[in-house]
């Protein structure tokens, strides 16, 4: 069975001349053209990781050559292996792979034999109102007993921290099954253990209920990439072919590696001719907007 972990630290990336038009070289035309229309350096980036963290994974660990891979967008845009549809794989199981980007990080798992979805959140103010004025209008999103742990934290950073720890938790449950805006989030409760989440160290003990009984057949992984960065990863069964129960026996869960974007572009080909002006127009770009809200990004 296979696991990758992998994370790109897409804010402190100042990409050169030639690094920014390799990358965009490295993949299909409309996903470049895609990240060519976002307002802000912040967003391009971080979506370029995200479209480059997927490539190095499907070349990498399922063994497509780069110039082969067809990655599409499912109707709820969730990227897909459209080609080669046969993969072959190790072990034969099939291969879930989920990414994430938000904050200063974008994210990818992928697990064979289970169902995976991840989720990173930054601990961040509101942007625009006081953190009981957000938790207001966040009301609906958790159960009594969760807005119990959630508001008993500590100071406000920690009410914060433990608002998108629980998010993240959701989120990546909800990537997993690929159930859009439609799902009721109270349906969903998390039980988190005494233990705190330390960085270098990876949790398994949070407990899913779902209406409002506890989920046996799912196991979520929690871990910090830095003090202000928590990441969920969701693993479970999934109902379609090469996919099973989770095995009684886990191997010990993988921390995520820290890519550099030499890494990153290790297995890469070029797809496309270079396009200077793709520098142009990224280099015009502000990074982010001036009041960062930390809109949340996934895909």
């Amino acid at each position: 069975m296979g696991s990758v972990r992998w994370a790109f630290r897409c804010g402190s990336w100042t990409p050169s001349r030639s690094d920014w038009l390799l990358a965009a070289r490295c993949i299909q035309r409309e996903e470049k053209d895609r990240i060519g229309q976002f307002v802000f350096a912040k967003d391009a980036k971080s979506a370029m990781a995200g479209r480059l963290l997927l490539r190095r994974f499907v070349c990498e660990k399922m063994g497509v050559p780069w110039s082969e891979i067809r990655l599409e967008r499912s109707p709820r845009g969730k990227p897909y292996l459209a080609a080669p549809l046969k993969v072959s794989s190790d072990s034969g199981s099939a291969w879930s792979f989920n990414l994430s980007h938000q904050g200063d990080y974008a994210v990818l798992a992928a697990e064979q034999g289970m169902q995976v979805g991840v989720d990173i959140m930054k601990t961040t103010m509101p942007g625009s109102s006081s953190v009981p004025e957000f938790f207001r209008i966040m009301t609906r999103q958790f159960t009594a007993y969760e807005w119990s742990i959630i508001q008993s934290a500590g100071s406000e950073h920690q009410q914060l921290a433990a608002f998108y720890r629980h998010w993240a938790l959701k989120e990546s449950f909800i990537k997993a099954i690929g159930t859009g805006l439609g799902f009721n989030l109270q349906r969903v409760e998390f039980h988190l253990p005494s233990e705190p989440l330390a960085q270098g160290q990876v949790l398994r003990q949070t407990k899913m209920h779902l209406d409002e009984e506890e989920e046996e057949d799912w196991m979520f992984e929690e871990s910090l990439l830095d003090a202000e960065h928590h990441v969920a990863v969701a693993l479970g069964p999934a109902d379609i072919p090469g996919f099973a129960p989770l095995p009684a026996l886990l191997p010990p869960p993988s921390t995520f590696t820290l890519l550099s974007f030499g890494e990153l572009i290790a297995s890469a080909s070029p797809l496309t001719d270079e396009d200077s002006a793709y520098w142009e127009s990224f280099k015009m770009k502000a990074e982010a907007p001036q009041r960062q809200s930390d809109a949340h990004t996934s895909t």
